[in-house]
């Protein structure tokens, strides 16, 4: 494989493999819209050359919102705002898929509920113990995601990612450090995935077919007694058949050290794409254009995100190219600046 090739996401092709992924920019108002700062924060990505933007997490529920700046989909108003977004992407013949997401205890909006499946706070000195979820909570957020892919779907987004990773919702249902349920979305594994498997049902019910479907999960906790990496292959393994590849990060359920370095979490990437037979996404610290490359060329993962290089410099894929002396594909306009 080569980073400059075209690939696919279930029937979606994407021009090649380096991806913008998820990162909040904390820049909406309260009503969750569109800024002037997102149309042109996404659309420079694009001219930047990357096969495929993804929006940084837009809450399904105002008390999904991790803070009271973050984008929403949860009013038909909402829509107009994402609508030109992806018209724009589109017009500058780029991909855009949109994250969903739901932030659970790690909500910091005044005045909302902080719901997660067990009463067992993020960070006392932070944030309030929230409420355990009780039945009719689990499914309006199920009912939540499942109107905000629809509407995602309704403005054209190419792709949709279910963020389930971090610490937000989805992962505090899989994670025993968070989830200490006796009921069946507690306890085994199956009933720890059951809300996650709900979540991708419900949405497949209105999400179109021929549009890929994928998940952002944390492929370890990092921290004893949590989600390690082996059990996140037999998490994905219970709902591979149902999307169409896992984008693969770690940690965000607990404060807790990481060790961290250049391309660190890619051998997770590795081997969930190894022992689950999915597409997957790396991510972190991939800054260097050799080891984006060499990732690719060993079949270490099938796409590389960049993300805060990316906030560095929009243009890292251009600079790739003219490294590789592929001068033609770069933009008309900007030839003058890679002689």
């Amino acid at each position: 494989m080569d980073i400059f090739e075209t690939a696919k996401i279930g029937q979606m092709e994407v021009k090649n493999r380096v991806v913008m992924p998820p990162m909040d920019m904390y820049s909406a108002g309260d009503d969750g819209k569109i800024t002037p700062f997102h149309m042109t924060h996404y659309t420079t990505r694009v001219v930047g050359g990357v096969g495929l933007v993804i929006t940084e997490v837009v809450a399904v529920s105002p008390e999904g919102r991790i803070s009271a700046n973050d984008l929403g989909l949860w009013e038909d108003d909402q829509k107009e705002g994402m609508k030109n977004l992806v018209e724009a992407c589109h017009a500058l013949d780029g991909k855009i898929a949109m994250q969903i997401g739901h932030a659970g205890r790690k909500c910091e909006v005044e005045g909302l509920p902080h719901m997660a499946p067990s009463a067992i706070d993020f960070n006392p000195e932070e944030y309030p113990v929230p409420m355990e979820m009780t039945k009719e909570d689990i499914d309006k957020a199920i009912q939540d995601f499942q109107a905000a892919a629809k509407c995602a779907a309704e403005v054209g987004f190419d792709g949709l990612e279910i963020h389930a990773a971090h610490g937000y919702l989805i992962h505090e249902f899989l994670s025993p450090l968070s989830n200490e349920r006796t009921d069946e979305y507690g306890g085994s594994l199956e009933n720890r995935v059951r809300f996650l498997a709900e979540v991708i049902a419900a949405i497949k019910e209105v999400w179109p077919a021929e549009r890929p479907l994928w998940m952002r999960v944390s492929a370890t906790d990092h921290a004893p007694g949590g989600i390690d990496c082996d059990e996140m292959v037999k998490i994905v393994n219970l709902v591979k058949d149902d999307i169409d590849l896992v984008h693969v990060s770690s940690g965000g359920l607990i404060t807790v050290p990481i060790h961290l370095f250049a391309g660190y979490q890619v051998q997770y990437a590795e081997q969930i794409r190894r022992e689950c037979d999915i597409p997957v996404i790396a991510v972190g610290l991939i800054e260097d254009f050799t080891l984006a490359q060499n990732i690719i060329e060993d079949e270490r993962a099938d796409f590389v995100a960049l993300g805060r290089e990316l906030l560095r410099n929009p243009y890292w894929f251009l600079h790739a190219l003219y490294r590789r002396k592929m001068k033609e594909d770069i933009p008309e306009a900007y030839h003058r600046a890679f002689k």
